[in-house]
């Protein structure tokens, strides 16, 4: 399992939560069994993600609804995806490879996303949102292939 500070990871069939609270440096955990992909914190994370990159791209020029439109939401869509599918499948290979699936929609993700600052459709703030959201997308998922 990893142990990054202030993060959610999920290991064995359940969820980790770590809360760490600076004033006290004492941790707290919480374990819950993980009876669904819905349950997965890096699922939850990305659907919000999904969220946010649907909004951003609303405002895309109409000339890019079937370009860096669409191209922005596949991946994004295909991020929690394949996490549910993968937490579908009956072995943690199986599951592992979907994750690493899931990993690679995520970084096209954010290569679309610089592009799309690039051209000038998102701001710097904008683009910064989304890149940080993706970024800890990233490490949440980053420490379940880890603790697996």
């Amino acid at each position: 399992m990893s142990s990054d500070a202030g993060h959610t990871h999920v290991a064995d069939n359940h969820c980790i939560v770590r809360e760490m609270s600076s004033h006290l440096h004492t941790t707290r955990f919480s374990v819950s069994p993980v009876r669904s992909y819905r349950d997965l914190v890096v699922w939850q994370k990305s659907m919000a993600l999904v969220t946010e990159v649907y909004r951003h791209t609303e405002r895309f020029p109409r000339a890019e609804a079937f370009g860096l439109t669409a191209q922005l939401r596949r991946a994004a869509v295909s991020i929690p995806s394949n996490i549910a599918e993968g937490q579908g499948r009956l072995s943690t290979g199986e599951f592992k490879q979907f994750l690493g699936h899931a990993r690679g929609s995520l970084l096209e993700l954010e290569t679309q996303i610089l592009i799309a600052q690039e051209l000038g459709y998102l701001g710097t703030a904008e683009g910064h949102e989304l890149l940080e959201h993706a970024a800890e997308t990233g490490r949440v998922l980053n420490g379940l292939l880890g603790s697996l």
